[in-house]
């Protein structure tokens, strides 16, 4: 199950957080800093896995974003990277090439799209 997605940028400004469990403000705060610091320091010859607390965050970077999904410990690794994948897949389709900027001014658009993960 998935439990949160984030997109963020290189220097940890989160661009989409989508929550499925409830979590407090100062909590998602706080896991925001935590997976960007795991993600942005980690080799790029390692694998796009990483133990999370109890649970696993699978990530993927293109160009300048991270696209990050934490998921329960005994998921399909692959089956979630290919929906990041999938996920940049229609981002490009809506925007003919997305960069951070198109997020940026187009939430409303992300927003929804994030709907079909």
């Amino acid at each position: 199950m998935i439990r949160f997605i984030l997109l963020q940028n290189r220097q940890g400004k989160t661009r989409l957080a989508k929550y499925y469990i409830p979590l407090e403000d100062s909590e998602k705060h706080k896991l925001e800093y935590e997976v960007h610091r795991l993600v942005v320091n980690r080799d790029p010859k390692f694998t796009n896995f990483v133990e999370f607390r109890t649970h696993k965050v699978i990530y993927r970077r293109y160009a300048g974003l991270f696209f990050s999904m934490c998921v329960d410990i005994t998921d399909n690794e692959l089956a979630y990277l290919e929906s990041i994948h999938l996920f940049v897949e229609i981002l490009d389709h809506f925007f003919s090439n997305v960069c951070e900027l198109d997020l940026v001014f187009n939430f409303h658009k992300v927003q929804v799209t994030s709907g079909y993960l």
